[in-house]
């Protein structure tokens, strides 16, 4: 790798850590090409990346940014793994360090709050941003569903008096 590729891996990586919401650093000793894959996919599909990356590089692009203080955690080999979703990348790479005991979860942040291997796997279990979602709106269209309900509700009753009136005057 040149200069300048080492300086647009610096940028391409500052770039990312100033857009997302988490990083999550991983110490993956031994894991196969597959297995790699099959993470970079689910990482993927969450709306999340996993990128192996020189810790010298990491380090100079997290120097301006909020992640600046997981330096001491860029020791050996490392990946990192990145989301906009506080929760997204945590979830997926836990669940993945639960099947494959190569894969070792070190620390990450949440922007300026650094976290520990505990406390990544305790955002893990959090719910996510789109779950929150749904759950608010279930919440919000709850007390709509009720509220359409009663109002409804007398007309209802008013209608089947008016049908019994009728069916008993045409009887």
């Amino acid at each position: 790798m040149d200069r300048s590729q080492k300086a647009d891996a610096v940028a391409a990586l500052n770039a990312t850590f100033n857009q997302v919401g988490v990083v999550v650093v991983t110490r993956n000793l031994g894991m196969t090409v597959e297995q790699t894959t099959a993470l970079r996919v689910k990482m993927l599909e969450a709306g999340a990346s996993f990128k192996v990356s020189k810790n010298s590089l990491a380090k100079l692009a997290i120097a301006d940014t909020d992640y600046a203080a997981i330096d001491d955690l860029l020791v050996g080999p490392v990946a990192l793994g990145t989301s906009v979703d506080p929760v997204a990348a945590a979830k997926i790479i836990v669940e993945f360090a639960k099947t494959n005991d190569k894969l070792e979860v070190v620390g990450g942040a949440m922007g300026s709050q650094v976290l520990d291997a505990d406390g990544i796997k305790a955002l893990a279990s959090m719910p996510s941003l789109d779950e929150l979602r749904a759950k608010l709106i279930g919440l919000v269209q709850a007390p709509a569903t009720k509220i359409a309900q009663v109002v409804v509700a007398p007309a209802g009753k008013l209608a089947r008096v008016f049908g019994a009136y009728a069916t008993k005057e045409a009887a």
